[in-house]
C-alpha cells in the first residue's frame, strides 16, 4: 500500500478542514442534480399531472388486470416525492373495494409497491442521480479515471420492475386475499378518486403533446449525423457521450415541459408565475436534504483525506481474497447488511452515503464492477421499507387501514406486510444473483 494514513487533528488536517469546508461542498455535484431534477420532477408534482396520471390509470385497468396495473403504477410513482404514498395506496383501496375484493390487500398491495420497490424505476429519477454521484465519489476515492453513468442499472431496474410487479402481485392474490376473505365492512365516507374532470382530461392531452414535442426536439438534437448531443469523434449515442452527460438535462426538460403544459391545460397554472411558485416550492422543500448532503460532502472530503478509503479497501481486499469466500457471496452478505440496517436508517441516501466510501472501494478492490455494487444496494434497501415503523409513512399506511378496520394497527399492517418483505427479500435477490453469474450488463 502506498497511502499512508493522514490526522485530520494534526495541523494540516485541522487545516484542511478549515480550508475546505465551501470547496467541498461546491465540488459535491449530487446537489446541482438534485436541485435540476426536482426542478422537473417539482412541476409535475405540484401541477397534479403525477396524480392524474395514477387515477386515469386505475379508472381504465381491466378488472382481471387490476391488481397487476396497481403494483405497476404504485413502483413507478416513486418518481414523485409523495404522489404514491398519499395518492395510489388510498386509490388502491378504493379501487379494490369497488370492484368487491378487500380494501386491505389493495392498500398492501400498493404499500408493497411504493415502499418495496422504491429504488428500482422504468424512468430515471432524482434518487438515481444522488446515488451514482455517491458511488463516484466512492470510487474516486481509489480510481479517479473510473465514473458510472445516470444509466448504469437500467437494464437490472428495468427487469426489476417487471419482476417486482408479477411478484406482489402473485403474493397479493394468492397469499394476502385469501388470508383476508371477504371484506364486511362498511364503505368509508370521505373515498376519494371518480373520474377526471374535463380540465384534467385537456391537462393529460397537452402534457401528451408537450412530451412528443421535448422527444421530437431531443431527436433532432441526437440521432441526425453529426448531431450536437452525439460524440464528436465516434458520433456515438450512448456511452461518455454529450447526450449521457447531461442526461439530467433531458430529464428535467421533459417533466417541465409535461408539468407546465398539464398545469395549464387544467387551469391548476393560470401564467408563468404560477410554474415559477411551484418550482420554488419544490424547491423549498429540499432544504432539509440540502443540509444532509452539506454534512455528507464534508465527511466524504475528510475520509478522502485520510486515505482511510484506499488503505481500508485494500486490506480488506487482500483479506477476503485470501479467504476466499466468492465476490457473490459478499455481495449477497451486502445485501443483508443493508437489509437489516434499513430497519433503523430508512433514508437511502443516507444509508448510502455512510456505505459507499467503505464497500464501493472494497469491490472495486475484488473486481466487482461499481454498478453491480449500487445494484446491490437498491435490493437491499428496498422491502424493508414496507415493514419498519420506522418509515415516515408506516403511520400513514395505519390510518389508511383504520378507515376498513378500526382494531387496525402497527402489528396488523407488519403482519399485513411481513409476506411480501420475506419474498421480496429472497426471489430479488435471487434475480440479483442469477443476474450476476450471468455476467448480464446491470445498465449503459
Amino acid at each position: 500500500v502506498t497511502s499512508t494514513a493522514r490526522s485530520l487533528l494534526s495541523v494540516d488536517g485541522v487545516r484542511f478542514m478549515y480550508t475546505s469546508l465551501i470547496p467541498s461542498f461546491m465540488g459535491f455535484t449530487a446537489v446541482g442534480l438534485l436541485i435540476a431534477a426536482m426542478i422537473g420532477a417539482g412541476v409535475a408534482e405540484e401541477s397534479g399531472l403525477v396524480t392524474a396520471l395514477i387515477r386515469k390509470l386505475v379508472i381504465v385497468s381491466p378488472r382481471r388486470a387490476l391488481t397487476f396495473i396497481l403494483v405497476f403504477v404504485g413502483i413507478l410513482s416513486s418518481i414523485a416525492a409523495d404522489a404514491g404514498y398519499l395518492v395510489l395506496i388510498p386509490l388502491a383501496g378504493v379501487a379494490f373495494m369497488s370492484v368487491g375484493r378487500h380494501p386491505l390487500a389493495g392498500l398492501a398491495a400498493g404499500f408493497a409497491a411504493v415502499a418495496g420497490a422504491f429504488t428500482v424505476n422504468m424512468l430515471i429519477k432524482p434518487l438515481d442521480a444522488v446515488l451514482v454521484e455517491f458511488t463516484n465519489d466512492a470510487i474516486h476515492l481509489v480510481n479517479p479515471d473510473i465514473s458510472i453513468d445516470l444509466t448504469s442499472n437500467l437494464w437490472f431496474s428495468l427487469v426489476s420492475v417487471a419482476f417486482l410487479t408479477v411478484l406482489i402481485t402473485v403474493v397479493t392474490e394468492r397469499v394476502i386475499e385469501p388470508r383476508l376473505g371477504a371484506y364486511t365492512g362498511e364503505k368509508p365516507a370521505d373515498e376519494t378518486g371518480g373520474p377526471l374532470t374535463k380540465e384534467e382530461s385537456r391537462g393529460l392531452k397537452l402534457a401528451g403533446l408537450a412530451l412528443l414535442g421535448v422527444l421530437a426536439l431531443f431527436a433532432l438534437l441526437t440521432l441526425p449525423s453529426g448531431a450536437p448531443l452525439r460524440d464528436p469523434q465516434t458520433g456515438a449515442i450512448v456511452g461518455n457521450t454529450p447526450f449521457m452527460t447531461g442526461l439530467i438535462g433531458f430529464i428535467m426538460t421533459a417533466f417541465l415541459a409535461t408539468g407546465a403544459a398539464y398545469g395549464l391545460g387544467c387551469g391548476k397554472f393560470k401564467s408563468g408565475k404560477d410554474i415559477i411558485k411551484a418550482i420554488e416550492k419544490s424547491l423549498s422543500s429540499l432544504g432539509g436534504l440540502i443540509l444532509l448532503l452539506f454534512i455528507i460532502s464534508q465527511f466524504i472530503a475528510y475520509f478522502n483525506y485520510t486515505n482511510m478509503a484506499t488503505i481500508l479497501a485494500v486490506q480488506m481486499a487482500d483479506f477476503l481474497s485470501t479467504a476466499n469466500i466468492g465476490t457473490l457471496w459478499l455481495l449477497l452478505g451486502f445485501i443483508v447488511v443493508v437489509g437489516i440496517l434499513d430497519l433503523l436508517i430508512t433514508g437511502a441516501i443516507a444509508k448510502w452515503a455512510i456505505f459507499a466510501p467503505v464497500f464501493v472501494p472494497i469491490f472495486i478492490q475484488l473486481g466487482v464492477d461499481p454498478a453491480a455494487v449500487l445494484a446491490g444496494y437498491r435490493v437491499g434497501d428496498s422491502p424493508m421499507n414496507a415493514i419498519t415503523p420506522l418509515n415516515a409513512y408506516f403511520a400513514l399506511m395505519v390510518t389508511f387501514c383504520n378507515k376498513y378496520d378500526k382494531s387496525a394497527g402497527v402489528g396488523t399492517v407488519v403482519a399485513l406486510m411481513l409476506p411480501y418483505v420475506i419474498w421480496l427479500s429472497i426471489l430479488w435477490t435471487a434475480l440479483f444473483a442469477a443476474w450476476y453469474l450471468l455476467g448480464l450488463p446491470w445498465g449503459l
